[in-house]
C-alpha cells in the first residue's frame, strides 16, 4: 500500500515539473501553447483569441508570406480587439473588394525583423523614450514603456498595450495587443 502511494506521488510530481516546463518554454494564448517550432500562422490558428486575425489574414491573402521565412515581428489583435471596432468594420474589411484596405491594415502590424521586449527596450531607450518602428505596410508604430508594461501608438492616435509578450516562432515573434493598430 505504501509503494502505491509513493508511485502515486512519485507521479505526481513528476506531472507537475512538466506541466512546468512546457508552461515556461511554451507561453499560452487563447487556450493552446505556442511552439518556437512552428511558423506565425500555425500557431495562431491555434489560439480561441485570435480566430478574427486568421480569418482577416486568409481573406487577404497572407498566409503565405506570415509561413514564409521572416522574420517577422506581429502585433496580433486579440478578437476582443476586433470586436471594439465600429459595428460592420471587420465584415466591411473581409468583403473581397476591399481586399486592398484589409491588407493595408494587416501589414501595418507586421514588423521586419524578431523584435522582443528586450529589443524594443533597447530601442526605446536609443531613441530617448520611444522606438519609432517602419511596418511592412510603410507607416510607423511608436512603442513605448518599459518591460512588460509597452504601449505600441498608431498613426492616428490609437493606444494598444501589449498584453502577452514575446510569443517566439519559427519565423519570428508575436506581441499580443489588445487594440486594432490603425495606418493613416
Amino acid at each position: 500500500m505504501n509503494r502505491m502511494k509513493l508511485l502515486s506521488a512519485t507521479a505526481i510530481v513528476a506531472l507537475s515539473f512538466t506541466a512546468s516546463a512546457m508552461a515556461a518554454n511554451e507561453p499560452m494564448v487563447g487556450g493552446a501553447a505556442m511552439y518556437e517550432n512552428k511558423n506565425i500562422v500555425e500557431n495562431a490558428m491555434n489560439s480561441k483569441d485570435h480566430t478574427t486575425l486568421v480569418a482577416a489574414v486568409k481573406a487577404g491573402g497572407l498566409v503565405e508570406t506570415l509561413e514564409g521565412k521572416g522574420p517577422f515581428t506581429v502585433f496580433a489583435p486579440t478578437n476582443e480587439a476586433f470586436a471594439a471596432l465600429p459595428a460592420g468594420t471587420v465584415d466591411t474589411l473581409l468583403k473581397p473588394e476591399n481586399k486592398a484596405t484589409l491588407d493595408k491594415v494587416l501589414t501595418y502590424h507586421v514588423v521586419p525583423g524578431r523584435l522582443d521586449t528586450m529589443a524594443l527596450d533597447e530601442q526605446i531607450k536609443a531613441g530617448g523614450g520611444k522606438a519609432m518602428l517602419k511596418t511592412v505596410q510603410g507607416d510607423m508604430l511608436t512603442v513605448s514603456g518599459t518591460g512588460k508594461n509597452l504601449i505600441v501608438t498608431d498613426d492616428k492616435g490609437g493606444m494598444a498595450k501589449i498584453t502577452i509578450p514575446d510569443v517566439y516562432q519559427s519565423n519570428g515573434v508575436i506581441l499580443v495587443v489588445d487594440k486594432v493598430l490603425m495606418p493613416n
